[in-house]
């Protein structure tokens, strides 16, 4: 991609924030210690909401043409980037909704059912051939990850007290299996081809790669001495993600950067 892309780093990083505080509150609705002392739902899905609709927004700053953004739903039968386009939005009215319909299963689970439907879409949106590096199921896999670090955070901030120890046990273990994916994803490229070895290169040489792995081990290690996730730590892990989505965009090598050249 060899560009950062803000727009994309923003958009992609807010809106799986978004996403994970749906499927966190799934979990803790199917789980029991939804609501209790400390609890405010309706707060929470207003978080989602705005995280959401920031995403979109800046995402808009990516296209050439704006005000002609809703032509991205004009090849939803066979365009991932539509079906992105779509999910978002559905999302985005669903998680609206939730925030006066007294924490309506309904609406939670549908929620968090569009959420899964939108980190889908944006893995597959940015797997294209030409990354031979993540044309496979690594960007849905960064995403998910990136969305329970984030949901575990920021919900622990609206949760009853009684769910913080799981929201703390959720948050560190999706920081070790993302500790254990964004170290050995480039090393494993650097046994492939061409491409995916300069990617593999590019990412190991990368200060935001590094960013992000230096801030994902501090919230883990943050999280291991406390009973719950402090108020601050999922800004500190919203800083990470955006340092290693910048990577993900900027240090993933496109096969046409060579093109002509001598390798």
């Amino acid at each position: 991609m060899q560009s950062m892309e803000i727009p994309l780093v923003l958009f992609t990083v807010l809106s799986q924030a978004s996403v994970g505080i749906a499927l966190m509150s799934a979990a803790l609705l199917a789980t029991g210690p939804q609501s209790g002392q400390g609890a405010n739902i309706a707060k929470g899905w207003a978080a989602a909401t705005a995280l959401m609709v920031v995403g979109v927004l800046a995402s808009l700053f990516h296209l050439g043409h704006p005000l002609e953004s809703f032509r991205a739903l004009a090849h939803l039968e066979k365009a991932w980037l539509s079906r992105e386009v779509l999910a978002a939005g559905v999302f985005a009215v669903l998680a609206a909704a939730a925030i006066r319909a007294n924490q309506s299963a309904a609406l939670v689970y549908a929620s968090a059912a569009t959420g899964l439907m939108l980190l889908l879409a944006s893995g597959m949106t940015y797997a294209p051939a030409a990354l031979p590096a993540v044309n496979n199921a690594l960007p849905t896999i960064f995403f998910v990850i990136s969305a329970v670090v984030l949901g575990a955070g920021f919900v622990s901030w609206f949760a009853a007290s009684s769910a913080q120890p799981l929201l703390r046990r959720i948050f560190s273990t999706a920081l070790v299996v993302g500790l254990v994916v964004s170290l050995a994803a480039p090393c494993v490229w650097l046994s492939g081809g061409e491409i995916m070895r300069q990617t593999g290169l590019a990412w190991l040489g990368s200060g935001l790669y590094w960013t992000h792995i230096v801030i994902m081990a501090a919230c883990l290690a943050v999280t291991a001495k406390a009973d719950f996730i402090p108020r601050w730590l999922p800004l500190l892990a919203l800083a990470g993600e955006l340092a290693g989505r910048a990577a993900f965009f900027a240090d993933t090598v496109h096969t046409a950067t060579h093109m002509g050249g001598v390798y």
